[in-house]
């Protein structure tokens, strides 16, 4: 890693009661006033996992909604049942800044059971979480970038075209707190348009809206893997489709709708 990384606050946030208070590692890239996607996706992730917990039940689909911009500022959660079930449940999710919902999210949650299946093809991202790291979002202030460790698979950071990357969370997201492995996908799933850009960053903006993850297993490990591939159109409308791995084989699917512009 590079020996001039700035020191880092000790987690992306803090608890202050029922409010989260962002560091500066919470910060986006295309607002310095705005947080990251990727926060607000692993606290929700955190909270639609637990929120009405029943018997046993796997997040199989989460689409988080990034309906304003999110301050860097406090935010609350806020959560509620949409379907209750035995087999199957809907649960939904709100950030919350000063009272006004900027981030909303749902998670389809499915029972858990004992099968049996033969084992799938062994569909592994390699190379693994190796020597070649780098910084993603090296520009400017601290920002959410700062906040995860990467290992280079395939591809260049800051070069247009499809990438594979891992990363792995370098402090907690919420502070004197251990990432549960759902919240550690969705903290890293957000930087699929990212690492996969079909366009240059210095002359285009392409953000995403919106992040759906499909997981079919939980990660196991700290590392998640991302093979990304950006496809943008002329209408100015992207999507960005990133199949995620943890290090034993491929653990599910993440797509982000994106709006393209010129700076």
């Amino acid at each position: 890693m590079p020996n001039d990384r700035p020191a880092l606050p000790d987690a992306v946030f803090h608890r202050d009661g029922e409010r989260f208070v962002p560091t500066e590692l919470a910060r986006g890239p295309w607002d310095p006033n705005a947080q990251h996607g990727g926060p607000c996706a692993a606290l929700l992730a955190g909270l639609l996992e637990q929120h009405d917990a029943g018997p046993p039940a796997h997040v199989a689909r989460m689409t988080i909604e990034l309906l304003r911009p999110v301050p860097m500022q406090p935010i609350e959660l806020r959560a509620r049942t949409l379907r209750p079930g035995k087999k199957v449940q809907l649960v939904e999710g709100s950030v919350l800044a000063d009272g006004t919902e900027v981030v909303r999210a749902t998670a389809l949650r499915i029972r858990v059971a004992d099968l049996e299946f033969a084992d799938p093809p062994d569909d592994r991202l390699t190379p693994g979480p190796g020597e070649r790291r780098e910084r993603f979002e090296n520009l400017g202030p601290l920002n959410f970038g700062f906040a995860m460790e990467m290992s280079m698979a395939r591809g260049e950071i800051g070069v247009p075209g499809p990438a594979a990357v891992w990363f792995r969370l370098a402090v907690p997201v919420v502070a004197d707190e251990e990432p549960t492995p759902l919240m550690r996908v969705a903290a890293a799933a957000d930087f699929g348009n990212g690492i996969s850009g079909a366009v240059t960053w210095d002359e285009h903006l392409f953000i995403n809206p919106d992040l759906t993850i499909y997981l079919h297993r939980l990660p196991a490990g700290e590392w998640i893997g991302l093979d990304a591939r950006t496809w943008p159109t002329h209408d100015g409308v992207g999507i960005a489709d990133a199949a995620l791995y943890d290090e034993d084989c491929r653990i599910g699917r993440s797509v982000q709708a994106l709006l393209l512009d010129r700076r």
